[in-house]
């Protein structure tokens, strides 16, 4: 698992395309993040590529998913298959933005949170991840992945 988690921060950093902008202001509330980050929802289609993506979201690393055309999905995570029956828009924004607040151990990477992070190069500083509408993007995905 160690071996598992230093592998999946290694990939992340070293992804060549992070958010440039600063991260918006968000509310959590409970177990979720019911406003959009951006104030718009997000485009399905382009929170698919994100997810598939092997240079941005990273998210096959982890994840597995109803993705025929990728051979090599991750299992170290749950399925996102069926997450928009099991978890709503809010959940699934803070699991993205930051996982870190529902379970300290887990070992997803907070794709918007910024601050209280470790051994983060200074070029990546106070930069998400993801976008505020990447973000959006995967989420509006994610919520069409029913069961």
């Amino acid at each position: 698992m160690r071996l598992a988690l230093a592998l999946l921060l290694l990939a992340v950093a070293g992804a060549p395309a992070r958010a440039q902008e600063a991260p918006r202001p968000y509310t959590i509330s409970g177990d979720a993040i019911v406003s959009s980050l951006t104030g718009q929802p997000g485009d399905a289609q382009r929170g698919r590529a994100i997810v598939a993506s092997r240079q941005v979201g990273l998210c096959l690393l982890c994840h597995s998913g109803p993705f025929p055309e990728e051979r090599f999905q991750g299992t170290l995570a749950p399925s996102l298959s069926g997450a928009g029956s099991r978890w709503s828009a809010g959940q699934l924004r803070l699991r993205i933005v930051d996982a870190g607040r529902l379970n300290p151990d887990t070992i997803m990477p907070p794709y918007y949170r910024t601050e209280g992070l470790e051994r983060v190069a200074k070029a990546f500083a106070g930069k998400p991840i993801l976008s505020a509408g990447q973000i959006e993007d995967v989420v509006a995905f994610l919520v069409t992945l029913k069961e």
